[in-house]
């Protein structure tokens, strides 16, 4: 029998800052190809999750395994396999972007060439060419975001990290995100994505797993988590908003189950099994009584419900339309270490640290 090594493997994985838990035995193990979406309000502890994974961070306790290699005792190991991009782009905005993707490739150990070839390729890639000669200060907000994923795929990673990389993006730059993480994935790249958006993760995620105050509390597929608070409900609009009490009364006396009279909406609820057996009694049941209706249709909980009922948080919301507004180079503060936390894949043990801009 042959076992599969998984790509990501935690164990009662712990992280204390002082006297405050972060982290609090988290578990999870990711197989190669798939992406979890690791969902979670403020604070709940997903990017101290990653941090520890990426060898950023020491865990208190337990231990994190990637492609079978331990993230504390094997961190060089580790860090050739991984790529990341954290919830601000780690990028230099005082040099050009192909000077950056340059610097990164000769972090990675690549020769001058190879850097060189692989910086331009992946201006291409991200349709950066035309700016990848500007200084990024200049940068929009989504054209620091593809500069900093391309930075993360240089060395073609097994295992990518997105700390809630569509952060602050308009939704044309967060489309083009998610289509390059559609397809990193469907090459074999083991994706892990933090974020506080359901649309976020029900568009990109495999399965999904829910952390709160530094706990897991749910994981399973989008269905199943909405399956956990409930299935489909039939929702029933009569003609006449007076008709809600007959609705319902109907529903009641034919026994099909809990129906809820709902005034606001001028809609009758009632959920159903897993047949669809309760939805064509009921409407012969409504017909045979008389009743003219309006509107019937189904419903599932949404992934926005599912997080509200098991974190009492409500999620964050995609913008419809999100301003730019990192263009300014003023609008965006630019973590000082985010070029030590790019160099954390390089096969060499050592830190790279830079003043503020």
């Amino acid at each position: 029998m042959t076992t599969t090594t998984p790509a990501i493997r935690t164990e009662d994985l712990v992280k204390n800052f002082g006297d405050t838990p972060a982290v609090r035995g988290v578990s999870l193990e990711v197989p190669t190809g798939v992406v979890l979406g690791l969902l979670g309000p403020n604070g709940a502890g997903k990017t101290t999750t990653v941090r520890m994974l990426a060898t950023l961070t020491r865990p208190d306790g337990g231990r994190a395994l990637v492609h079978g290699y331990d993230t504390v005792k094997q961190s060089r190991e580790v860090r050739s396999l991984i790529g990341m991009t954290g919830q601000y782009a780690a990028v230099d905005e005082d040099i050009s972007g192909w000077e950056n993707l340059y610097l990164v490739g000769r972090l990675l150990n690549m020769g001058r060439r190879q850097a060189r070839t692989q910086a331009e390729a992946m201006l291409e890639r991200f349709g950066l060419t035309e700016a990848g000669g500007r200084p990024v200060r200049g940068y929009s907000g989504g054209m620091r975001r593809r500069l900093d994923l391309a930075a993360s795929l240089l060395g073609d990673p097994k295992v990518l990290f997105l700390d809630e990389p569509t952060t602050g993006l308009d939704p044309h730059s967060r489309n083009a995100l998610w289509a390059e993480v559609r397809a990193l994935a469907g090459n074999g790249t083991t994706v892990l994505l933090t974020t506080q958006y359901m649309e976020e993760a029900e568009a990109l995620a495999d399965s999904v797993m829910v952390i709160d105050h530094g706990e897991v509390i749910a994981s399973g597929t989008s269905q199943e988590l909405r399956e956990r608070i409930g299935g489909p409900v039939l929702r029933i609009a009569p003609e006449r908003p007076d008709d809600l009490a007959a609705v319902r009364r109907a529903l009641l006396t034919a026994g099909l189950g809990a129906a809820r009279a709902d005034e606001e909406e001028s809609v009758v609820s009632l959920p159903l099994g897993g047949t669809g057996a309760e939805l064509t009694a009921a409407v012969r049941v409504l017909g045979d009584a008389g009743i003219p209706l309006a509107r019937v249709d189904t419903r599932v909980p949404s992934l926005d419900e599912v997080f509200l009922t098991l974190t009492g948080t409500a999620p964050a919301v995609l913008p419809a339309d999100a301003a730019d507004t990192s263009a300014d180079p003023e609008g965006t503060a630019v973590p000082a270490d985010s070029l030590a936390e790019r160099s954390a894949r390089t096969s060499a043990d050592h830190e790279i640290t830079r003043s503020a801009a």
